[in-house]
């Protein structure tokens, strides 16, 4: 039997068929069509709201799908989190009027307005804060100051925020997009050796999207220097110059470093640097 993706309709569809794609397996569709095919593979997807997948994955009706963190806590979705893809990461935080006093409006009984009723409560109650609390349908930040006196709602850059007047006191949680699996399918032996494959196909493409391949020759004199600065994966691959006495090194490196690791390098004796993308690492 074939096993059964939800992928979330929006923004997040677009970096799911390229992570998909760099997998090797083709999504054919569109964030308009609810059905799209995916090649290379016997799966079928189907595409919903971000916040309607933990409990559609939880429930059975779907074997894996990618959902936020947020959602399957605040749904309280009994599913396996597989892998922290890293997409679209927000924090939720808790907002009041920029001109507003937190440790002044904690005093009183206060309206707060969000999405997240799990999340808001959890993280009321524990603070000890009297409230009152709206579950807002979208557009939470244009409650206060005159229906709400706090949002809690997710953010990634804060600008939404700042434009309309308010300020962060506190972050609830952090989140992002989470790659699960229902709990009973892992269960079953071939469903399960078919979610491995995918997920050890998926580790290996963000790990590759994270390092680049440098190459380098360098010679005799120069390659303890020049092997000493190579943060690799393991060891880097040394190999002997045809007709030379000079060596080439290859070696995994983390993409961040290079800006200030090839410079080094060159002044290490290193040449004729190559770098090079990875498509996975494994």
């Amino acid at each position: 039997m074939a096993l059964k993706m939800v992928i979330p309709k929006g923004k997040l569809y677009d970096k799911v068929e390229e992570l998909l794609s760099e997998v090797g397996l083709t999504l054919v569709g569109n964030s308009r069509n609810y059905r799209p095919s995916l090649y290379g593979c016997d799966i079928e997807v189907k595409l919903l709201k971000s916040q309607n997948i933990p409990e559609m994955v939880a429930l059975g009706q779907h074997d894996i799908g990618f959902a936020g963190m947020d959602w399957i806590i605040e749904q309280e979705a009994d599913v396996d989190v597989l892998l922290d893809l890293g997409f679209n990461p927000v924090k939720l935080v808790s907002c009041i009027p920029e001109d507003w006093e937190w440790e002044e409006v904690r005093q009183r009984k206060i309206i707060v307005a969000s999405e997240y009723k799990k999340i808001s409560e959890d993280y009321l109650t524990k603070l000890g804060v009297p409230f009152k609390l709206l579950r807002a349908y979208g557009a939470t930040e244009v409650f206060p100051p005159e229906d709400a006196d706090m949002i809690i709602d997710n953010t990634s850059t804060g600008s939404t925020i700042r434009a309309n007047r308010l300020k962060i006191v506190d972050t609830v949680i952090e989140s992002s997009t989470q790659f699960i699996a229902n709990k009973k399918v892992m269960s079953d032996p071939a469903k399960k050796k078919q979610i491995d494959d995918l997920l050890l196909l998926m580790r290996g493409v963000l790990n590759g999207r994270k390092r680049v391949l440098l190459e380098m020759n360098c010679s005799k004199d120069t390659i303890e220097s020049v092997v000493k600065l190579l943060p690799a994966m393991r060891s880097p691959t040394v190999s002997e110059l045809y007709n030379s006495d000079g060596f080439a090194i290859k070696a995994a490196i983390e993409r961040k470093l290079t800006k200030d690791l090839i410079p080094q390098l060159i002044s290490a004796g290193a040449t004729d640097i190559l770098e090079t993308p990875i498509r996975k690492a494994l």
